[in-house]
């Protein structure tokens, strides 16, 4: 397993960017991952919101924006209950580290676990979970909340 996650930090606010690579490169691990090229751009909610306006056609900001580049979008091999096993990601996860310091003090809980969480559930879109249907839904949330519990962190407003 290869893993190249690297982190563009286009804001202000302290990250601990180390760390946020190494817990991401740990659930890629988890979710048995082939190989992985990802990139964790780290925005403010006025450059999300662009994002978001340009390639979604969403005029608001939101927490999380992920984009693959790969050209296999097959699920892999989609053993133990993960559907990254085997993939080969290829993409980009963008992040408004303004909404994620806004929420984890609403949520009461540090930057760097709003922010964890954000990364989570844009690799899991990576690897090809889904949160717009009622069908996928509860998967994704339960695969979110199983890699965060890695972590320590167990966050109530993950609902099903």
């Amino acid at each position: 397993m290869t893993y190249h996650l690297s982190i563009d930090n286009r804001q202000s606010l302290p990250v601990a960017e180390s760390l946020l690579v190494e817990q991401l490169t740990a659930a890629l691990q988890q979710e048995q991952v082939a190989t992985a090229e990802v990139t964790i751009a780290l925005v403010g909610d006025a450059e999300i919101h662009r994002i978001n306006r340009e390639f979604l056609g969403h005029d608001w900001p939101t927490d999380v924006i992920s984009f693959s580049y790969a050209d296999d979008e097959s699920t892999g091999g989609n053993t133990a209950g993960t559907r990254g096993a085997g993939r080969k990601l290829d993409g980009e996860i963008v992040v408004s580290v303004e909404t994620a310091a806004r929420c984890a003090a609403a949520h009461g809980w540090s930057l760097h676990a709003e922010l964890l969480l954000y990364c989570v559930h844009g690799l899991l879109h990576l690897c090809g979970y889904d949160d717009l249907s009622d069908d996928e839904r509860p998967l994704m949330r339960r695969r979110e909340r199983e890699l965060l519990a890695a972590f320590g962190l167990t966050p109530q407003n993950l609902e099903e």
